[in-house]
């Protein structure tokens, strides 16, 4: 009764055969399997050119196919089109091409899952705006595969630099009875009184983060944020990712030193690691990003208070869609005056904003106007970074919350953290796909995530 289960091994994928120093040329000779699906077919007078694409890197196989392949009738018939899922046997070869240094030698081919004629994506090329109406199908596009795979580089990357510095991932709640920034932009959880009190989508795991720093130390939080903002411009999402780090017995200079060293650890990151790709966004999306991220990994980055940057801009010989005065809260226009042409496409880090603007745990400063907060700028993007020194003092606290009308009892946990070893700590908070944006040039957010959640549009 019963069998043993199969070990469970790695399949050798296209990027496994090409992704090398000389890009394939040290399997030549090797028999080897490929499965994916056809991105295109050429079927000339006695040989079928078919190139396959599996997702592991951008460059697809080229398979070279005679009438002799076992398989050859179902090509023949025209059952193998674009679109259309197949496996293949055959041996490396040199390429005769220029496009490539090896390709395979086809001896078997096997139709696995047949495409059909309305497949939509075609070797002509169509718009992103079509393919987010596509997107169950877009990351089988040379661009939608390319961010996924810097994405999925991205993520292994924040946890790499997390885990390497010491720091403990945490889960946090998706479900919620706190609102952390206290603008009431929830969605509200129903399946009545299940919970006996009004529950929420969480907004950010910053406050759950924070309970647990007062206990580990340093810790972060990477999973899904929602916000009820009616906004339906290319900046924003009702869904996205957010990454929380928090570290205990810290405060504002050492959350500035710590995003600056994760922003220049991930940059790097995907700079050694998705060459192929990032090389694709340089020519086709956003020419010059290389050396942009370049930039960012290698220089120092500008550190300046809210004070100055708002000096600095009222000088500016600009004019600005939305006044500058002390006391604004800065808008997109300001935010990239300020690091792409003040300071050439260096980032800025910007800290010590007015306590109005910002949200009731930050700390205040003793100037009793402006609190321990910092935004960190970047070219293209504006605000990728916000984080801030939280207030650890109960007496500070509480009176932020009053004066913001926002009920105590709401957060009676949160204080009781002030009551037992309190300890200064500070943490940010990066929105994972306005990272994704920054670092593969894509334009719209909604092009940043698989499946974009915006007002009125829950596809999927």
């Amino acid at each position: 009764m019963g069998s043993k289960v199969g070990e469970f091994r790695k399949k050798l994928k296209i990027v496994d055969v090409k992704g090398g120093p000389n890009e394939g040329l040290d399997r030549v000779g090797l028999m080897i399997v490929v499965a994916g699906w056809v991105r295109t077919l050429r079927a000339q007078s006695s040989v079928t050119f078919i190139e396959v694409n599996d997702g592991s890197c951008l460059s697809n196989m080229q398979c070279v196919m005679t009438s002799d392949a076992e398989g050859y009738d179902q090509v023949k018939s025209g059952l193998i089109t674009t679109g259309a899922s197949i496996w293949i046997q055959g041996n490396v070869v040199p390429s005769q091409g220029s496009k490539q240094k090896v390709e395979l030698k086809v001896n078997k081919i096997v139709l696995v899952g047949k495409s059909d004629p309305s497949y939509p994506i075609q070797k002509k090329r169509v718009s992103r705006e079509f393919l987010r109406t596509k997107a169950h199908l877009r990351p089988r596009t040379n661009t939608f595969g390319a961010v996924a795979r810097v994405r999925n580089a991205l993520a292994y990357a924040t946890h790499k630099f997390f885990q390497e510095n010491g720091f403990i991932w945490i889960s946090s709640p998706i479900i919620t009875a706190s609102d952390c920034e206290g603008a009431g932009e929830q969605f509200c959880v129903t399946t009545l009184d299940f919970f006996e009190k009004p529950a929420f989508l969480t907004v950010s795991g910053q406050l759950n983060a924070e309970t647990y720093a007062t206990a580990l130390s340093n810790v972060y939080t990477f999973g899904p944020t929602f916000r009820a903002e009616n906004s339906n411009t290319s900046r924003h999402l009702a869904e996205f990712w957010m990454i929380e780090p928090e570290l205990a017995f810290a405060d504002l200079k050492d959350d500035m030193a710590c995003a600056t060293a994760y922003l220049q650890y991930v940059v790097r990151y995907i700079l050694d690691n998705c060459k192929e790709d990032m090389d694709f966004f340089n020519t086709w999306i956003e020419k010059g990003i290389i050396d942009r991220l370049s930039t960012v990994a290698e220089r120092d980055f500008v550190q300046l208070s809210y004070t100055d940057a708002i000096e600095l801009l009222i000088k500016a010989k600009k004019k600005f869609e939305f006044l500058v005065k002390w006391g604004c809260d800065l808008q997109s226009e300001h935010e990239r005056y300020l690091t792409e042409e003040a300071f050439g496409g260096c980032p800025v880090i910007v800290s010590d904003y007015p306590k109005e603007i910002k949200a009731f745990y930050m700390r205040q400063n003793d100037d009793g106007r402006t609190v321990a907060a910092m935004d960190m700028l970047v070219p293209r993007i504006g605000e990728l970074i916000g984080g801030s020194q939280r207030e650890e003092r109960l007496e500070y606290l509480e009176g932020r919350l009053d004066e913001l009308k926002l009920n105590r009892d709401s957060y009676w946990w949160y204080l009781d953290l002030r009551h037992y070893g309190s300890v200064p700590h500070a943490g940010f908070g990066l929105g994972f796909e306005r990272l994704v944006q920054f670092a593969t040039g894509v334009e719209n957010i909604r092009d940043a995530i698989p499946f974009p959640r915006t007002p009125g549009s829950v596809e999927f």
